[in-house]
């Protein structure tokens, strides 16, 4: 009977994978680390408690009174500018809108002007605080100015009117992309480094080397080991998620799946570079080092909790650069922006791009014994 490749392949697919789902460590770094950011996130909600309130000036409103730039001058109120209707809408989608503020000029009226704001229900942890601050803004600017309790604007909103239901940016909608990537960046480093290191150290690769088998079906019988767990992990993740938090999935299924095909993109350029490291390792207690060197900058810097954005402006490059940051943005504008995965074409590009660095890396560094 002819060796077949292909059936040893899968041998060793079959046994590399059931060793995988036995190692403790395995199941900790792709399921519980991940599933505990997610509950204490998930739980948290999305109350920041934050005392500085970001507005919008309506393009329509007077900005030639006092009241503008005493809003303009408050430490509590930041106004925000947007180039395009689509970007603050995006904005207030994610609640970074406490609202948008008209000023409107009373002609001829007792009371000089009017206030109005429009808010959204993604903004309903803010924008009852700020009725509240732009009433007292204009109490105290009326009381500096008159002396006969006349007021110098009128606030008006109705929440009924002035505050429209969009679909809203929840804190697992940002966090759930972060911890999969976690997840896919710590078993595809960790876990390919240790794995082959192990495989050569206890001398099973020259084993496997009495055998027919070619050294490349070896490779691929472990990788697609590793990728099978991953995407398992990685189903269960959005799974868990989406039923049980309420992750934004905008388009079903087909979200999903795109979510998926990003994954295994990331799990293989995380694989290539658990290869390099699993080279460059001497003893398996180089390996944490070198391993924590790749990874934890990603995991601090690659957007897993906090937008890139929110770093100083010399730090932001640096995150920008980061397959990671890159991955995390990729799956958070499918899931909750809605976009396709020709849509995110550049951020895949980028990360095709590591993908090609990564494993010219890895072919020079990679050792068989």
């Amino acid at each position: 009977m002819k060796y077949s490749q292909l059936r040893a392949m899968f041998a060793i697919t079959k046994a590399s994978l059931r060793s995988i789902f036995r190692s403790p460590s395995a199941i900790i770094f792709s399921f519980v680390f991940p599933f505990i950011f997610i509950i204490v996130f998930g739980f948290i909600g999305n109350n920041s408690g934050r005392q500085v309130f970001n507005i919008v000036i309506d393009n329509a409103a007077d900005t030639t009174n006092e009241l503008y730039n005493n809003i303009k001058k408050s430490a509590e109120l930041k106004i925000y500018k947007f180039s395009t209707p689509l970007l603050l809408q995006k904005a207030q989608q994610k609640g970074q809108i406490a609202g948008i503020i008209n000023i409107k000029k009373n002609d001829g009226g007792v009371i000089p002007f009017t206030v109005s704001f429009k808010t959204t229900n993604s903004s309903d942890d803010k924008w009852p605080q700020l009725k509240t601050l732009l009433e007292s803004k204009i109490t105290k600017l009326s009381d500096s100015i008159y002396t006969n309790r006349q007021a110098y604007a009128n606030l008006s909103f109705d929440a009924a009117k002035d505050r429209t239901q969009i679909r809203e940016y929840k804190t697992i909608d940002f966090i759930l992309p972060g911890q999969l990537g976690f997840s896919l960046l710590s078993s595809g480093v960790f876990g390919v480094a240790f794995m082959f290191f192990n495989l050569r150290n206890t001398l099973v690769l020259k084993r496997f080397f009495a055998t027919p088998i070619k050294r490349a079906y070896i490779i691929l019988g472990e990788g697609i080991s590793r990728v099978i767990f991953q995407m398992i992990t990685a189903i269960v993740i959005i799974g868990v998620g989406n039923l049980f938090f309420g992750f934004t999935l905008v388009h079903g299924v087909i979200t999903f799946l795109e979510m998926l095909f990003l994954s295994f993109i990331g799990l293989v350029i995380f694989m290539g570079l658990g290869f390099i490291v699993s080279g460059l390792a001497k003893n398996d207690s180089s390996i944490p080092p070198f391993a924590n060197l790749i990874t934890l900058p990603q995991f601090l810097l690659g957007g897993t909790f906090f937008s890139a954005d929110n770093f100083p402006a010399w730090l932001q490059p640096i995150s920008k650069a980061l397959p990671l940051t890159h991955l995390n943005t990729a799956m958070r504008n499918i899931a909750f922006e809605g976009l396709n995965l020709w849509q995110v074409k550049g951020e895949i590009g980028i990360l095709l791009l590591w993908m090609l660095v990564v494993y010219i890396v890895a072919i020079k560094v990679f050792k068989w014994e």
